[in-house]
């Protein structure tokens, strides 16, 4: 019976990280899809079926022979909107890879035609293991979205990547492809598959003294919600970031920095094989000459010793003297006043492709859920992106890189 939501099938693999798919489950549940969950057998050794269709209001079972006449193993992937497997075990990854029809989840994985997600857990060396790699590379080849696992604590004392990603943050994954999806069809709804892209974001912080600092209110929203959306659309992204406080956005890795300085070093390495790099982060201009190694106290009078500064680094301007070729550059200018006179004479200055040219201020721009911007091309083009959530704009972003990307070789 068709219901009218999004369908999505959440294939569930045998590791110990299921019990954290009941709360991806609940939050598709309660924002509006219609969840067929489809665990394979031994999944259900750590999250029991009750449980699952409990939470679905879908009966549940690993085998195609239940409920055999109206042909499981086929329909399921056929309907479907979404296919998201969580957690992906090493062995799910490879029976996916090399087309294995062993139960209901790989017969659905064959006969889905829609976008399809593999959330990856398993141990530091299983997903480090050039098996599981090749794996990985043959699905992504094949328009599968493989999400990065995040890095933390395993099973037992074991620390590494592998971790499942934040429930929350993997719900926004599946969201930003389902949105994708209907805005795009087939190969264009992945049109970052196979690429690297950095992201800077956040804001730096440039230290005065052991308790105090130069720095301002980016809360790395934006190049946060930049790094979801190129994840959703198939992207292996990098995000660094400076002093940002959000959950690490499922599927990217996180490089966390301090300073500008810390940022130029970790961007200018990251960019190395990048096809696109876009500077969201706000990076101080400048920095005190000298750190104080003691808090500075009072003067007698009360009155504060004066700070010399120095100027930072330019990390867009070198990013883009230095790029290699085909590679796109993206940079954002946070302003005040003159906004567009400002961004020109920045798009210029900075030598990038693009240059995403916002107002900020009060309420405006920095730690508020929504934004508005015009992006300039270095072409003379100029594309407004009216107020709306800062996902809209970063696809708008994306879209005019995805354009400006050379065709793979």
């Amino acid at each position: 019976m068709t219901t009218g939501k999004p369908r999505v099938v959440l294939g569930v693999g045998a590791g110990i990280a299921a019990y954290k798919v009941c709360e991806l489950l609940r939050r598709l549940t309660e924002s509006g899809h219609d969840v067929r969950v489809v665990p394979t057998a031994d999944a259900l050794r750590f999250v029991g079926e009750p449980t699952w269709a409990a939470l679905s209001g879908h009966p549940v079972s690993p085998d195609v022979w239940d409920g055999v006449a109206g042909v499981p193993h086929v329909r399921l992937g056929q309907t479907a909107d979404l296919v998201f497997v969580a957690p992906a075990t090493a062995d799910l990854l490879a029976r996916a890879a090399h087309g294995l029809a062993d139960d209901l989840l790989t017969n659905t994985l064959l006969t889905a035609r829609c976008p399809v997600v593999f959330a990856p857990a398993m141990h530091t060396e299983m997903w480090e293991h050039p098996a599981t790699r090749d794996n990985v590379a043959t699905l992504r080849a094949r328009g599968a979205i493989v999400v990065e696992p995040a890095s933390g604590r395993l099973t037992g004392a074991d620390t590494g990547p592998g971790r499942l990603p934040d429930p929350a943050e993997l719900f926004e994954v599946a969201r930003r492809v389902l949105a994708r999806g209907d805005r795009e069809r087939g190969e264009s709804a992945r049109d970052l598959a196979g690429r690297h892209v950095v992201v800077s974001a956040g804001g730096t912080r440039e230290a005065i003294d052991p308790v105090r600092f130069i720095g301002n209110r980016s809360s790395g929203l934006q190049g946060y919600a930049l790094a979801r959306t190129a994840v959703a659309r198939g992207a292996r992204v990098t995000v660094v970031a400076a002093n940002v406080a959000l959950p690490d956005p499922a599927g990217a890795r996180v490089v966390p920095v301090g300073s500008a300085e810390e940022m130029r070093t970790a961007v200018l390495e990251a960019a190395g094989d990048a096809d696109a790099v876009v500077m969201a982060a706000a990076v101080a201009d400048f920095r005190p000459a000298a750190y104080r190694g003691s808090k500075i106290k009072k003067t007698p009078d009360g009155e504060p010793e004066p700070i010399a500064l120095v100027k930072n680094p330019d990390i867009l301007a070198e990013i883009g003297e230095h790029r290699r070729p085909g590679q796109v550059i993206v940079g954002f200018a946070a302003e005040t006043d003159d906004v567009l006179a400002n961004g020109r004479a920045k798009l210029a200055r900075k030598r990038s492709d693009l240059l995403v040219v916002n107002q900020v201020g009060e309420r405006l721009g920095f730690g508020t859920p929504d934004n508005a911007a015009v992006v300039l091309g270095a072409d003379g083009s100029r594309t407004d992106v009216p107020r709306g959530a800062k996902e809209e704009l970063a696809d708008t972003v994306w879209d005019l890189v995805a354009a400006r990307l050379k065709p793979r070789s």
